[in-house]
């Protein structure tokens, strides 16, 4: 119900009324003019309520006739009349129906009650009645009510006192609201602006009238706090500053806008209370604990706790309202505040303070505002910054300093656990006991001072409690603790408060900044620099101080709750660093965490450099410094863990205690959380998780996770059950920390890798030079990293791989071999993961995956590779098949095999390239085929096992299969990749550079392939070499047909040239040492023993491979413009082997030799060539098993070779077409043949110049018969041309090549036991080639007949060898029968059968061209005559009888052929010199010099002599019959001749027994009748020769006519003794000859005898008749015989004859 409503003003009017009555019944006796007024008051009411519609109002206007009766009432001073009046009033006023004379009338009158000390509390009430219901009461009457209640407040009585103080409360309260609200009234109305400058504190006039009061009266309180006379207030008698002060404080706490809005009142702020402040203070900034008086010339007035402390409420009020009033007046009270934290203040005087400071702590807002007011002004006190300073000194003070409360500070022996700074006031709690328990009591506890902590306000409130204590005089005394838990307290709302509002304000600015990109894209957001700045001010303003509290109460305390709060202040701090982007103090908090979680003094460089850092800077608060201080080495923690430091040097072991645990796990949880702002610190944070985990035993597993693992070394690591099950939560945190690196930004990534790469290196710096176990913590951890970072792995590859591979390459095998695991993993988890765009599409990506394992390669330890390969083997197991373009990198890791690598990798790296050529050539793009073909030839030549090697090759012709079978659609792609190359090399200008270039790019693979292929075939090894060699011909052989033919030009230069000549150089140059057995117990066959017999084979092998291409691919080559240059080129190598200085290979190149001159033109009928393959030049080796090396598998395909072969060879089929060039061509090539085999001939066939000691090479049978048989082929060739020239180049060689030995060892088997007449293979081939070349004569034209004598001069040379060996050079050679086998001696073979046979030859030829002209002109007659006569003459002297007997009859038979031709040219004189050279033959035969042997029998005898008979018969029918054709010397010759052998014809050696056989009688004998016979032919022509036989008789009957004389003396000398047998055959031989002259002279035409002859012959008979007497029966019958013909002579005496006739 409304005061104004009817019912309540109908209600207020009977209440007066009723009172009025009261009032009249109560005064009737006494007070009769009190009566009287009531009554008529009563009057006067029902009056207005007549009048008056409005009653209220007009009771109003009348309010002061209304009251006066009740006015009346109270001066009466009846308590009980009183009481009713005061009663009445207050109605009236709380109606609102007094007015202000009214208002005034009842103060007055109020006065004079108080004066008289009546209703007390009556009065109070009613003042504050009249001054809360209405407005009415002003100036003075206001003053005077105010000062009415002041001095009620100063009575005797406690309740009135009280009650006194509360209205002043609320009266002071009253007043502002009354301003506050006239404020609100006029809030629209402009006022005139107030004169400035208006310093005149009275001057008031520009207020309103509430204004004006509350202004008047704050004035008064300042005056009175300061003890001086007030203004408006008269008439106080008494005042307390305390209560002004609460006053004071109340006034600014409750109303702020006031001063704020009103100049008048900021003035009184800044004028009256902020000095009073400063002054009341005073005596506390003076004071110094424990000074004495003396000290100071003054007395000091001592602080006093009611003032202090409500000043320092009055401090806190006007600093939270109107710091932005009073900038240099707060400045001065922070100021004061820090000071009152020294520890030389009283103690409460510190804990107040500390609770003042603890309300600003709570209100970061306010703080904000300090720091931009003075912090970040030049020249200001640093406010913000010595506040939180002040914090942490006062807080290390009470560890350093005995707390001041306690009458004695006693300082804790040192090491005692528990026993804090025992005082008299508080004994600490825990002193008690034991000195070793733990308290459970929360508290700190450094360096033996244990302070406990108590609850002293809700976090984020600060609740005071000595603040709060208005009603103590005298001051408290402080528990112990109470000081470190509120600066405890505010230190944990500082960090709080500021952190959540920064936080806040960053959130918002993100949102808006986020909100901007939204709406301009285009534009670059722009932060606000100011508030960034005041957040960075206020954190490097304060972190210093808060550091090095935190660190302290960290390293002090003792309870897990205050060890987690300031963990996480710690935690906040920093993370809020990491987000404003200040390093240093980022990095600080971080370290103190770090710090906090090892063990006390741990050895770790990275914090300790940082420490470093900090310590060195003092931060000095007001001339008191600050130092961080260093950690308590006495821990009072419970010790979960002991384990081994991680250090370079073995130390002792370090414990873990469950505050290290708690640290670590927030340094988790700060990594987790914040790991986007940590950037560089991740490296303390890392380092320190690293020795965490080392610590505790944690070693990495699979993918980098750690787990729980045995310690390696030392006494091994202990952990309690307590951190057992922690472990795994904290390994899952440790995993999960870098799981969430998924979630950082990329810069934060990278910081975060950089971090782990630095770790590592510092982890591998400690790994060297000691193998002691290596921490493997980054190494695992950057494993982890890139394996969740996987989607965006390329950001981090780089770096991340960079490092892992310089890990791979450390000395300690345990760190490398992780580096290499982290690595592979990476790599496979790379090709593994499901990118975006996939990898196929992604080739760059592919490549920087797949590049980090091609580096592996560099890394010379094994275990690595072999990682390496591993690798490589699982990649191509699951992920062969889309490699694309990373298989160059693939192939290359492969195929980076070192010979100084083990066995082991590289049979591991073989088993990646085998599956590779099993499985995935389809896949690969054909451009790497060659790099396959190159990896496959580097496994080839790699020479830790030889196996390896061999199955290399075995590859290489499985890819040269795959090759052919695909032949069409790797053209076409590398037709389509070469185009793309071309294009580029074209854009840029340059050349495109790739091997073998001009070939197309298919052909290019095949001359890698066979590159490769002609490398191995020079590798050291044999067994290599062999396979090798086979598989490049057979390769060439089966796929060459493929080959585009400009590509052959390559294959043959490049390749087989080339190989050649490396073959070549390798050979010449290869070692003669023997090689002992090869590895072990292998044994070297004798052929092998030597490298220089190994390359040997190799050079055989080489050599016939591409001899036999020559041959088979002749037509193809034909067409190659420089065949002929090649062709040079291939006899040079078939020459210089042939002449190598090893039979083998000088064998084999003559074999190669014959092959390529057997080339015949290919027979066109396929039914001839037997099939078509042949037919189209397909070499035979496609269809001849043999030659097909490639590893078991035949060659020929089902797959339509004939086509594919048609296809690719096109044009080469058809034989070029028989034209002039052509022929000309073939006969070039064979010209160039034969001048090969001539140089090979002469060169192999000269003697050795030197002398004989010095064993020169000398070429073997075997090569010499190759040699000589290679001729008749090739000269069928060239014999059109065939010139005398060479004919005689050709003896030559034929004659050196028959007079080569033969090595002792090698004898029996060329040589035929000496006694068989058999010719060697050598001799054979000699003479087949001259047979050759006869027979060509005979068919050739005339002029080639010139060449017969030639022929004949060579054979005759041979045939000279039956008697005199021919010499080779200056070397001894021995007879065959007399060399030791298996010496090194040289044999002379046998030349006799050879010289026989050629002897055989040139008797036939003979009798062929005896009458040709050359043969004639030539004198080839004479020449054999000439060499007959060589073993004619040495007859029994030769070395072989049969020799002189074949000799003997080839004369015969040639003179038989030759005798009637040389009779027929005698005219001509071409003949002459033949006849003497005959003579001679026949002198040195007929009476040899040599004597037949001992042991000739006699059959062999007459069989010899009846030899001798025939040459003589030959002579008298072949030539004396002809005598006037031949000239006459040579019949004087024979005549003398004949003369000789008739007489002189026995061999002087025989025994007396023989003689009767040995003497030649049947020879003698037709030796004497021819001579007869001849001497008294009738058909001498000329008188000349007539006269040659004259003469020869009469000589031959002088010798008779002499030996018969002499015999006749002989015989009557010697008396009885016998003559010498050999006189007795003489004489008989004469008597024979005589006889038979007989015979002759009976046959003969008497006309034809001379006359002289017949004079001798008579005149013989008496020398015969005196024989008579000798006593030899032998003689006796021969002379018997010879005196018988006498009788013929016995005639009678014819008439004497006339002129010669008879």
């Amino acid at each position: 119900m409304s005061p104004s409503s009817p019912e309540a003003v109908k209600k207020l009017l009977e209440n007066m009324q009723t009172d009025l009555r009261s009032l009249s019944m109560e005064c009737k006796k006494k007070f009769p003019p009190v009566k009287e007024a009531a009554e008529s008051g009563i009057v006067k009411i029902k009056t207005i309520a007549a009048r008056n519609t409005d009653i209220l109002a007009a009771l109003k206007e009348n309010s002061s006739e209304v009251v006066q009766p009740f006015l009346m009432g109270c001066g009466t001073k009846e308590p009980k009349i009183t009481q009713l009046c005061l009663a009445a009033i207050q109605r009236l006023m709380s109606h609102e129906v007094v007015s202000e004379a009214a208002a005034g009338n009842i103060i007055n009158m109020l006065w004079q009650l108080m004066e008289n000390g009546l209703e007390e509390l009556k009065l109070l009430q009613t003042v504050l009645v009249l001054l809360t219901t209405n407005t009415v009461v002003h100036d003075e009457v206001l003053s005077k009510a105010i000062v009415l209640c002041f001095r009620l407040h100063f009575t005797k009585d406690n309740i009135t006192n009280n009650t006194a103080a509360a209205t002043v409360r609320q009266v002071v309260t009253v007043v502002f609201e009354r301003m506050v609200a006239e404020d609100e009234r006029f809030k629209g109305i402009v006022e005139q602006p107030p004169v400035q400058g208006n310093t005149n504190r009275r001057s008031v006039s520009t207020l309103r009238p509430s204004a004006k009061d509350a202004y008047m009266l704050f004035q008064d309180l300042c005056q009175l706090v300061n003890a001086d006379a007030p203004y408006w207030l008269v008439g106080m008698t008494e005042m307390t500053r305390t209560f002004g002060l609460e006053l004071l404080e109340s006034v600014l706490n409750d109303f702020p806008g006031v001063f704020l809005q009103h100049q008048e009142f900021s003035f009184l702020l800044k004028e009256r209370v902020c000095p009073l402040v400063i002054k009341l203070f005073s005596p506390n900034i003076k004071f110094r604990q424990g000074s004495t008086s003396a000290a100071s010339p003054a007395p000091v007035e001592k602080p006093y706790f009611p003032i202090c402390m409500r000043l320092l409420r009055v401090v806190s009020v006007l600093i939270k309202h109107f710091y932005g009033l009073l900038v240099t007046e707060c400045e001065i009270f922070l100021s004061l505040l820090v000071k009152f934290l020294d520890g030389e203040k009283p103690q409460w005087l510190r804990a107040v303070a500390v609770e003042s400071v603890h309300r600003l702590c709570v209100q970061p807002h306010l703080l904000r505002s300090f720091c931009q007011s003075y912090d970040m002004k030049q020249h200001s006190t640093k406010v913000f910054r010595d506040i939180v300073n002040a914090l942490g000194s006062f807080i290390q003070s009470l560890f350093i300093v005995p707390s001041a409360g306690n009458a004695v500070a006693v300082s804790a022996p040192a090491g005692g656990s528990g026993s804090g700074a025992q005082g008299t006031a508080q004994g600490a709690p825990g002193t008690g006991g034991a000195g070793g328990t733990l308290t459970t009591q929360a508290a700190f506890e450094y360096r033996g001072t244990w302070i406990p902590l108590m609850t002293v306000s809700v976090q984020g409130s600060a609740k005071a409690t000595y603040l709060e204590m208005l009603d103590k005089v005298e001051p408290p005394s402080i528990p112990e603790g109470y000081a470190m838990s509120v600066a405890f307290s505010a230190l944990l709302d500082l960090v709080r408060g500021i952190t959540t509002m920064i936080e806040r304000e960053l959130a918002l600015e993100e949102e808006a900044a986020a909100e901007f990109r939204e709406t301009h894209p285009d534009q670059e957001w722009k932060p606000q620099p100011d508030a960034h700045l005041v957040w960075e001010e206020m954190v490097n303003a304060c972190w210093c101080g808060l550091l090095a509290a935190l660190s302290l109460l960290l390293d002090a305390s003792t309870d897990e709750t205050a060890t987690e709060n300031i963990l996480k202040a710690e935690l906040t701090m920093s993370s809020l660093c990491g987000r404003l982007g200040l390093v240093t103090p980022r990095d600080a908090f971080i370290t103190a965490i770090c710090k906090a979680s090892l063990p006390p003094h741990y050895a770790l460089t990275i914090l300790s450099s940082n420490a470093a850092n900090l310590s060195s800077k003092a931060y000095s608060i007001q001339g008191q410094s600050v130092q961080i201080i260093s950690p308590s080495s006495e821990s009072h923690q419970q010790v979960v863990a002991v384990g081994q430091p991680l250090t370079a040097q073995p130390q002792g072991t370090v414990v873990l205690t469950a505050k290290n645990i708690q640290c670590m796990r927030t340094l988790l949880n700060l990594a987790h959380c914040h790991g986007a702002v940590l950037g560089t610190s991740w490296q303390l944070v890392l380092a320190t998780l690293q020795h965490l985990v080392w610590i505790l035993g944690l070693k990495p597993g699979l993918g980098g996770a750690l787990k729980p693992g045995r310690a390696v070394e030392g006494p091994s690591t202990v952990l309690t059950t307590a951190v057992m099950t922690d472990l795994p939560v904290i390994s899952n945190i440790l995993s999960r920390l870098f799981e969430s690196s998924q979630y950082l930004d990329d810069v934060s990534l990278h910081h975060l890798i950089n971090a782990l790469c630095s770790l590592s290196l510092e982890a591998m710096e400690m790994a060297y030079g000691n193998n002691k176990e290596p921490s493997l913590f980054a190494v695992a951890k950057l494993l982890e990293t890139g394996l969740v970072n996987m989607d965006r792995i390329e950001i981090l590859w780089r770096p991340l791989t960079g490092h892992l591979l310089e890990v791979c390459q450390h000395p300690n095998s345990r760190m490398r071999e992780w580096g290499a695991e982290a690595l592979t993993a990476l790599i496979k988890a790379g090709l593994a993961y499901k990118h975006d765009p996939p990898l196929a599409q992604n080739q760059r990506l592919q490549l920087l995956l797949l590049n980090p394992l091609k580096e592996l390669s560099n890394v010379l330890h094994g275990d690595i590779r072999q990682k390496q390969l591993e690798c490589v083997l699982q990649i191509l197991q699951s992920q062969g098949d889309g490699l694309g373009p990373g298989w160059p990198l693939v192939l290359g890791v492969i195929g980076a095999i070192r010979n100084d690598q083990g066995e082991s990798l590289i049979r591991t790296a073989f088993q990646c390239l085998q599956l590779v050529v099993t499985d995935f050539l389809p896949t690969m793009p054909c451009t790497c085929l060659q790099i396959v073909v190159d990896v496959a030839g580097s496994f080839g030549l790699q020479n830790q096992e030889l196996n390896i090697s061999l199955t290399s090759i075995g590859l290489l012709w499985n890819i040269s299969d795959y090759f052919f079978q695909r032949g069409d659609t790797i053209t076409q792609e590398l037709g389509r990749e070469e185009e793309a190359l071309l294009k580029q090399a074209h854009e840029k200008g340059e050349t495109l550079n790739r091997p073998f270039h001009p070939a197309p790019p298919f052909d290019c693979l095949w001359l890698c392939l066979y590159a490769k292929l002609g490398e191995l075939c020079v590798d050291p090894r044999p067994a290599v070499r062999k396979s090798a060699g086979q598989t490049l011909f057979s390769t060439i052989a089966a796929h060459g047909t493929l080959l585009q033919q400009p590509t052959w030009h390559i294959v043959v230069w490049k390749v087989l040239f080339q190989l050649l000549d490396c073959v070549r150089t390798s050979s010449t140059t290869a070692d003669k040492e023997k090689i002992e057995s090869g590895g072990g117990n292998i044994l070297i066959h004798h052929s092998r023993d030597t490298a220089e017999k190994q390359w040997a084979e190799t050079w055989v092998m080489t050599l016939a491979g591409v001899a036999r291409i020559f041959n088979t691919r002749r037509y193809l080559l034909q067409q190659l413009g420089d065949f002929f240059e090649a062709w040079e080129v291939l006899l040079n190598h078939i020459q210089s082997a042939a002449l190598s200085k090893n039979n083998e290979v000088s064998l084999a190149a003559l074999k190669s030799f014959q092959e390529i001159l057997q080339i015949v033109t290919p027979v066109k009928d396929s039914d001839k060539a037997g099939d078509t393959l042949a037919a189209m030049g397909v070499p035979p080796v496609l269809i001849d098993p043999l030659s097909a090396s490639g590893p078991g598998r035949p060659l020929v395909r089902s797959d339509s070779l004939v086509e594919r072969l048609t296809r690719y060879n096109g044009a080469e089929l058809q034989a070029p077409p028989p034209g002039e060039e052509s022929a000309l061509e073939d006969s070039a090539l064979w010209w160039s043949a034969w001048n090969t085999w001539y140089r090979t001939g002469t060169e192999s066939t000269k003697p050795p110049s030197g002398p004989a000691e010095k064993l020169s090479f000398i070429p073997s049978q075997p090569f010499l018969t190759a040699l000589i048989q290679i001729f008749p082929a090739l000269y069928q060739h060239i014999k059109a041309n065939f010139s005398m020239e060479d004919l005689k180049k050709l003896g030559v060689i034929l004659y050196g090549a028959v007079s080569v030995p033969i090595s002792s060892d090698a004898s029996p088997f060329i040589l035929p036991s000496y006694t068989e007449a058999v010719l060697t293979g050598l001799q054979e081939a000699v003479l087949t080639a001259l047979d050759v070349l006869q027979k060509a004569i005979c068919v050739g034209p005339e002029n080639l007949q010139v060449m017969y004598p030639a022929i004949f001069e060579q054979l005759l040379l041979f045939v000279e060898f039956s008697c005199k060996p021919p010499q080779y050079g200056r070397m001894e050679t021995k007879h065959v029968a007399n060399a030791k086998y298996n010496q090194a001696e040289w044999v002379a073979l046998n030349y006799v059968p050879f010289a026989e046979r050629s002897l055989e030859v040139v008797v036939d030829l003979y009798h062929k061209t005896a009458c040709h002209k050359a043969v004639i002109n030539e004198k080839v007659l004479q020449n054999i005559i000439k060499t007959l006569r060589m073993p004619l003459g040495l007859k029994y002297a030769c070395p072989s009888e049969s020799t002189w007997k074949l000799a003997v009859s080839s004369l015969l038979k040639v003179l038989s052929i030759g005798l009637p031709v040389a009779r027929q040219h005698a005219s001509s004189g071409k003949f002459d010199t033949m006849w003497p050279e005959l003579a001679n033959a026949f002198e040195d035969f007929l009476f040899t010099k040599s004597t037949p042997p001992d042991n000739l029998s006699i059959q062999e005898f007459q069989k010899n002599e009846a030899i001798d008979v025939e040459v003589v018969q030959l002579i008298s029918t072949e030539i004396l019959p002809f005598a006037n054709f031949i000239p006459k010397d040579f019949v004087g010759q024979i005549m003398a001749m004949l003369n000789k052998g008739s007489i002189h014809s026995q061999s002087p050696s025989f025994t007396e027994a023989e003689i009767d056989v040995r003497m030649r009688e049947e020879f003698s004998k037709v030796c004497f009748e021819t001579l007869l016979q001849f001497s008294f032919s009738n058909k001498v022509s000329t008188p000349q020769e007539g006269y040659i036989s004259r003469m020869a008789l009469s000589v031959l009957l002088k010798r008779s006519q002499d030996v018969l004389r002499r015999y006749v003396e002989d015989e009557r000398l010697s008396g009885r003794c016998p003559l010498p047998r050999q006189q007795v055959t003489e004489i008989i031989f004469v008597l024979k000859a005589i006889s038979t002259l007989m015979d002759s002279l009976k046959k003969t035409q008497p006309e034809n005898v001379d006359a002289n002859t017949w004079a001798q012959v008579i005149a013989l008979y008496p020398t015969l008749v005196e024989c008579i007497t000798c006593s030899s029966p032998d003689v006796s019958s021969a002379l018997k015989e010879a005196l018988g013909p006498f009788k013929d002579f016995m005639q009678p005496p014819v008439s004497q004859v006339q002129n010669g006739e008879s």
